[in-house]
């Protein structure tokens, strides 16, 4: 019993220590830090790298996107070296909903996408680079960052049996789950044809 509570309770604290790092909102330090503005009065509001990105900064937005993935896979390597590969993906999981849901922004985050991917790329490479590439090539022909992101969360289950990683299924089911629910107003855009595209304002 005692190992059993230990456990939890490691469990427990990588929980809290991946939400905490997750939730950090480094599109609006970015954004701050460059001086340039309140990025929740910008675009679309969010605080992710394609809205960085309209504010008219490449250097901001790249900045913006590498955090934010580092953050993802950050947490994971740790909780792994550190606690184990149920550690790891509860603190994965935590660092997505922290992006997602920062108390520090009233809850209201990010979309997650960057953030997914810097998680899938430290949970299993291979499965992360073939995600990154179908972000790529879905951006390539519909100029829209939203369907990206979906394309990608929405392949990264299959890449991760596809490559070995099975045992990170369950954790792609979810994050998918995420992604897509943060994408709600997106996905509407989309079906009515007034989603912007990758760097305009909107």
């Amino acid at each position: 019993m005692p190992v059993i509570e230990n456990t939890m309770m490691i469990l427990l604290l990588w929980a809290v220590l991946g939400y905490l790092i997750g939730s950090i909102p480094f599109g609006v330090v970015v954004a701050r830090l460059m001086g340039l503005g309140n990025l929740r009065d910008i675009g679309s509001g969010n605080i992710g790298a394609t809205n960085v990105l309209r504010t008219g900064s490449k250097p901001a937005a790249a900045a913006t996107l590498i955090l934010d993935a580092g953050k993802g896979a950050v947490v994971l390597l740790l909780a792994r070296n550190i606690a184990g590969e149920d550690a790891a993906q509860i603190a994965a999981l935590a660092a997505m909903l922290g992006h997602c849901y920062p108390v520090w922004l009233k809850f209201n985050g990010g979309k997650g996408v960057a953030t997914f991917l810097g998680i899938l790329l430290a949970l299993a490479w291979p499965a992360g680079i073939g995600a990154c590439l179908a972000w790529l090539a879905a951006a390539a022909i519909t100029r829209m960052s939203s369907v990206a992101g979906l394309v990608a969360a929405a392949a990264s289950s299959i890449l991760v049996i596809l490559t070995g990683y099975g045992i990170a299924y369950l954790l792609c089911v979810v994050l998918t789950v995420i992604v897509v629910w943060r994408h709600r107003s997106n996905i509407a855009r989309i079906k009515a044809g007034t989603e912007p595209k990758i760097g305009k304002k909107g």
